[in-house]
């Protein structure tokens, strides 16, 4: 499988790194138009590179399009004479498959995706979504290649990859934004700064580790944690009374409004 990625930026580094442990670097092109970036490229993981759109990507089998998404447009049009045969893969946020098939002359085989941050070191998620005329294979082909920077899940419908975006696309800022407040919370009650950060990381990684591997619903987690009475009930009772629950629903829903919105501004783009 010859794959090509249009952009190099750090999402694409990040995939490259994943698939040269699997396949063939030289089976892999990076179009990137910063020298810097290009030689950077070719230097770390030994894959083919090039500065402008060309009919050497008339021989690749995928094409993952790693651009802003405000220059997908354009890219886009720029792209389609070279690419007819290809699978295409986008992970632009806020693109659309079906808009982006219209900028690439209707292009039918399209994988949406919406990675997250954690990708950049190798354990993001990632929702993924295609036009109906994707078959088995190329899935699969989809699947092998985000998966090189961690999970990913299978989506029905185009739509649901709003929600997706609301949840893990954006969902690493809403964990930041707590460790944020347990880190401040930690010096205000006589920490050092050094002390809360150990404490704070070490104990968002253990938890996350420990919901990912029981058999049991993090609710039933929460509560073993939680005595009567306790320290943590406590805690608790505070977040219910100013029902952060509610208040972190409609947050993504929010975010998933928000997505949707973007979807029409891009999609309303013409190259």
């Amino acid at each position: 499988m010859k794959i090509g990625f249009i952009g190099g930026g750090n999402m694409a580094n990040a995939l490259i790194g994943g698939l040269v442990k699997q396949i063939d670097p030289t089976q892999i092109w990076v179009v990137e138009i910063n020298a810097e970036a290009r030689a950077k490229l070719a230097e770390q993981y030994g894959v083919q590179t090039q500065a402008t759109l060309d009919h050497n990507l008339q021989a690749l089998d995928v094409v993952v399009l790693a651009v802003k998404p405000q220059s997908l447009p354009a890219v886009a049009q720029a792209l389609q004479p070279y690419v007819q045969q290809a699978l295409i893969i986008s992970i632009a946020a806020g693109i659309r498959a079906t808009d982006l098939s219209r900028w690439l002359g209707g292009h039918p085989r399209i994988v949406r995706t919406m990675p997250n941050t954690p990708a950049l070191i190798g354990l993001g998620v990632t929702g993924m979504a295609a036009l109906p005329a994707v078959n088995t294979a190329d899935r699969a082909s989809a699947t092998q290649i985000m998966q090189a920077v961690g999970q990913t899940v299978w989506l029905e419908q185009e739509s649901q990859l709003d929600a997706v975006t609301a949840l893990s696309g954006s969902g690493p800022a809403y964990v930041f934004y707590f460790m944020e407040s347990m880190l401040a919370a930690g010096q205000q009650m006589g920490l050092s700064a050094d002390q809360a950060q150990t404490l704070v990381m070490g104990t968002f990684v253990g938890a996350a580790q420990l919901a990912a591997q029981a058999s049991d619903p993090v609710s039933t987690l929460r509560e073993r944690v939680t005595s009567k009475g306790g320290t943590t009930a406590a805690a608790l009772e505070v977040l219910a009374a100013q029902q952060v629950n509610n208040q972190i629903q409609s947050a993504l829903e929010a975010a998933r409004l928000r997505a949707m919105e973007l979807g029409d501004e891009l999609g309303g783009a013409t190259p």
